[in-house]
């Protein structure tokens, strides 16, 4: 049986597994053990409710599945992007893309290049002009696969904890 890989928003069911890569970048987390309260429950209600923030997934289904039930697709990916509306590129909205994850044990043969291409395609479709994101700066090997995909270290980040 053939598989295909379909980059689109996550779903409710899907959110486990979303949870299960955010949760550790170093392994495999089992989506069944992550507890699902009620503050992801309302997080993910929002992005959902908002047509300016989608949870994509890289998830791998089966070529010519039949209808039916059938399980949760395996969640490979995950990448938040945010739309921005802004006065700067004249007017266009701009991407900002954050908590991107492949699956630790899938790493290194693609699947994290195919994520971010496709997130940078429906990005340009939907007319933004600019992708930004930021990375931690101790994950050295994300910056070069990030310059890798064309992406320019152009601004210093800062952050504030509140």
């Amino acid at each position: 049986m053939r598989t295909s890989l379909i980059l689109r928003p996550a779903t409710r069911a899907e959110l486990p597994a979303v949870l299960a890569l955010l949760a550790d970048e170093e392994t495999v987390v089992d989506p069944a053990s992550v507890r699902v309260d009620e503050a992801y429950e309302h997080a993910f209600a929002a992005i959902v409710d908002d047509p300016r923030n989608e949870v994509l997934v890289l998830v791998e289904e089966a070529d010519g599945a039949q209808g039916g039930e059938s399980a949760v697709p395996t969640v490979l990916g995950c990448l938040q992007a945010t739309y921005i509306p802004g006065l700067g590129k004249h007017g266009a909205e701009r991407a900002l893309i954050e908590a991107v994850r492949v699956r630790a044990d899938r790493r290194g043969g693609g699947l994290g290049r195919q994520l971010m291409e496709r997130a940078v395609a429906r990005a340009r479709a939907r007319g933004c002009a600019l992708v930004q994101l930021t990375s931690d700066k101790r994950r050295e090997d994300a910056h070069r696969f990030y310059a890798s995909l064309g992406f320019a270290r152009s601004h210093d980040g800062f952050k504030l904890s509140l």
